[in-house]
């Protein structure tokens, strides 16, 4: 996606400032989302009594997956949390101006914004097997709302075009298809990538700031509501 489209230095400098994005803390190399009835019940209490069904579908989602070619992983997947999940903005649903979610806390709330919908589908593919190094979470602009916004990409291989999967628009597309998306960087458990730079592979920069990347995947680890 990254090198289809016209890229700015001052868009990326808002963005970043606009995330608070490092990337850092601890890397999970193996994601486990089993729910046993303790866990249903709390869901129930916790998030409504539809909880339990939809954490249940999305464990058989993972798990009983047998579908060989990645892009049928990428469509239900999509499909699974665009057609359930309602978006809701950070200040309406958190009360706070910026909040990554985990998966679970975005299915036990029904609702989330965008880096929610990108980050459950990054978690739950890798989960059922899709390498890590195939997925980014891409910030972009969108242009059509002129507002800061956030995506999951997939590459086939490294410099491939990859497919942007969106909870704006359904279906999964090439990037260069999606002219309304202006690419700034993007990133994974790896590291952190410019437009300028992912394509050839080189990491923009880290950090060892303690920021929402590392935040999240300490909720992860923990694997609570």
């Amino acid at each position: 996606m990254l090198k289809y489209f016209k890229k700015t230095e001052s868009i990326l400098l808002t963005l970043l400032i606009f995330a608070g994005l490092v990337i850092a803390g601890p890397v999970l190399t193996e994601l486990v989302f089993h729910f046993d009835k303790e866990f249903l019940k709390k869901a129930e209490e916790k998030c409504g009594k539809e909880a339990p069904a939809r954490f249940s579908t999305w464990e058989d989602l993972i798990y009983q997956d047998k579908s060989p070619p990645d892009r049928e992983k990428l469509e239900k997947v999509n499909h699974f949390f665009n057609s359930r999940i309602e978006f809701v903005s950070d200040i309406d649903l958190w009360g706070v101006q910026d909040y990554w979610a985990t998966p679970i806390e975005f299915l036990c709330k029904k609702a989330g914004d965008c880096e929610d919908f990108a980050i459950a589908k990054f978690f739950t593919l890798k989960a059922m097997g899709v390498a890590e190094e195939k997925l980014n979470i891409t910030y972009v602009k969108a242009l059509q709302y002129n507002i800061a916004h956030m995506v999951l990409t997939y590459y086939s291989e490294p410099g491939a075009e990859p497919l942007v999967l969106d909870n704006l628009v359904d279906s999964i597309n090439p990037a260069s298809k999606r002219t309304d998306l202006l690419p700034v960087f993007s990133f994974n458990g790896a590291g952190l990538w410019t437009a300028k730079e992912r394509g050839k592979g080189k990491l923009a920069g880290s950090s060892d700031r303690l920021k929402p990347w590392q935040n999240l995947l300490q909720k992860m680890s923990e694997n609570k509501l």
